[in-house]
């Protein structure tokens, strides 16, 4: 009986801590991100020379949009968002060079396992203490960034 309760409490104190890590909002550490939630970038100056119907569509780029380097390239060096943006025709799509993890700074510039795309520079998240856990995200002054949450231990 003893021997049960001893093997008992030491599956638990090997499980316990891993249920608490992976219970914590730090881990979305390790799930993918969207650079943008609406699925559109709005330019900061409309294209002069794109057709369209309306002003408003002129002024709108839907993410992914198809576009070719050579020939029709809608989104070369544009800046949207209110300048949080920056599209740049990647292979065959626009892509965000500011925010899109596998283009960042410029297009084929993959982040490694564990960064995001900050302002266009690939940032480890888990202990960078002005982009803790996500972009922009300051820890307060005196707080380590540890594991993507500030003051964590």
């Amino acid at each position: 009986m003893a021997s049960v309760l001893i093997n008992l409490a030491t599956i638990l104190s090997l499980t316990l801590p891993l249920l608490l890590i992976f219970s914590q909002p730090h881990a979305a550490l390790w799930t993918e991100t969207t650079e943008d939630e609406d699925g559109f970038y709005v330019l900061d100056k409309p294209l002069p020379n794109l057709r369209s119907r309306s002003r408003f569509l002129a002024s709108v780029i839907k993410k992914g949009t198809h576009c070719d380097p050579v020939n029709d390239n809608i989104c070369n060096g544009i800046s949207a968002n209110n300048g949080t943006s920056l599209l740049y025709c990647c292979k065959t799509h626009c892509r965000n060079v500011l925010g899109d993890r596998n283009n960042c700074g410029a297009c084929g510039q993959k982040c490694k396992l564990g960064e995001l795309c900050c302002t266009g520079t690939c940032i480890n998240i888990a202990y960078s203490v002005d982009n803790c856990g996500k972009c922009d995200n300051k820890c307060s002054p005196g707080l380590k960034c540890q594991y993507g949450t500030c003051g964590y231990a």
